[in-house]
């Protein structure tokens, strides 16, 4: 049944992401790109990494694309539309890089691949701590400076954009 569902959601992920790049609308591409990120979700549940998979729907599925989609509405970009001909091009260069970049890659992946038998000890180990815990303690310990320079960062961004959003409305009321 866990295979059925990785292969569902794998699909459904690859599809979103896909549609993400190669769809024209910018609103679409937000959207979409929010189904991506709720499939990411669902692959860490099937991992067991159910604390990650929260974080990632509330973090990027709800903050950050709904900044995308208010950022999208506020500069008028649903209007925005790239013409054709520089975006076939563009099409292919990246079908070719993403091609040549897994022909690059899947030999590394598979020298990383377990063998069978050799991981006993670390699932022993794995299961007498919790997810929370090992990504509460790296965050708050290894990677604190980041973390609060990133929420310094979100802090400034959502600031600039009030501001935007009343200077843009303060010249429609006076023209």
């Amino acid at each position: 049944m866990e295979t059925v569902l990785f292969y569902i959601l794998g699909t459904i992920t690859l599809a979103s992401a896909f549609c993400v790049v190669f769809l024209q609308r910018p609103i679409h591409n937000v959207l979409f790109m929010i189904i991506t990120m709720i499939g990411i979700a669902g692959l860490f549940i099937l991992l067991h990494a159910e604390f990650i998979a929260m974080v990632q729907l509330i973090v990027y599925a709800g903050a950050v694309m709904v900044l995308f989609l208010f950022v999208i509405m506020l500069l008028n970009l649903d209007q925005l539309r790239l013409s054709h001909d520089s975006r076939a091009a563009r099409r292919w260069v990246g079908v070719v890089a993403a091609v040549g970049l897994l022909v690059l890659v899947a030999p590394i992946f598979r020298a990383f691949t377990p063998r069978g038998g050799t991981g006993t000890l670390m699932l022993d180990k794995a299961g007498q701590i919790s997810n929370t815990e090992v990504v509460a303690r790296e965050l708050f310990t290894t990677y604190l400076l980041p973390f609060e320079i990133t929420s310094v960062l979100l802090l400034a961004a959502i600031i600039g954009a009030v501001i935007l959003a009343r200077k843009r409305s303060g010249k429609t009321a006076k023209g």
